[in-house]
């Protein structure tokens, strides 16, 4: 009895195995893309992302005040305290351009992500 429950978790121990070397993608998380806020502006401006892939868009915010990472096409808004960061998930994206913009400072605060 012993070296059958023995035989059954070193073939579960296998098994398992093959799972993790198989399927890494289900460990690897989204990509992730970092967009800086400095003086109130976004940076870089144009982000290129995978279409058809959920991505962590990792919004850090360089200047003292806080802005608000927004866009209307992404569904998307999030205040981002001053000097801190922020994660924001978008998509999986079909290709296109989706704006965003930084809800405090509206006229500096543009960008855009290109899905691809």
């Amino acid at each position: 009895m012993a070296t059958q429950r023995s035989n059954i978790q070193s073939i579960l121990t296998c098994y398992a195995l093959l799972g993790l070397f198989a399927c890494p993608s289900l460990f690897a998380g989204e990509p992730a893309i970092t967009v800086s806020i400095h003086e109130h502006r976004f940076e870089p401006a144009e982000v290129h992302i995978p279409a058809n892939t959920k991505v962590k868009l990792m919004v850090r915010n360089l200047d003292p005040s806080p802005e608000e990472f927004e866009s209307y096409e992404l569904k998307r808004e999030k205040v981002i305290p001053g000097n801190s960061e922020a994660a924001v998930f978008v998509g999986p994206l079909v290709p296109g351009a989706y704006p965003f913009f930084g809800d405090f400072n509206q006229t500096t605060a543009q960008g855009r992500i290109i899905a691809e």
